[in-house]
């Protein structure tokens, strides 16, 4: 994948999770495992159309998949999404665990330096 629409496609992921509803749903279905539309409008005060919505932006992002089976919409976790998600997040630690290595050895020269005085 070209690193820009690598880039456009993470964009779609953080935009889509920035929202809290659609945050909900990715933990609702993150330990229900796979749940039908009904079943996710259950647990939400706000309106089918509002959720369905919320759910469309999901797929489109990629962060979930709907597979219909007779009249039912079953969703479910895009384990792909996720995992770039993981990725992200262990690179961005990785870059701050760097950062206070390299901040814990200039701390360690300048103690030694000090007790050398």
């Amino acid at each position: 994948m070209p690193s820009q629409s690598k880039s456009a496609s993470k964009q779609l992921l953080f935009n889509a999770i920035a929202e809290p509803t659609r945050r909900e749903i990715v933990e609702l279905l993150a330990t229900s495992g796979e749940l039908a539309a009904t079943s996710i409008y259950e647990n939400f005060e706000v309106s089918h159309p509002a959720i369905s919505q919320h759910l469309k932006v999901l797929r489109d992002a990629n962060i979930v998949q709907m597979e219909k089976r007779a009249q039912q919409h079953l969703y479910r976790i895009n384990t792909n999404a996720m995992n770039e998600l993981e990725g992200w997040a262990r690179e961005i630690s990785d870059l701050w665990n760097q950062r206070f290595d390299a901040l814990d050895k200039v701390l360690q020269e300048e103690k030694r330096r000090i007790r050398k005085k």
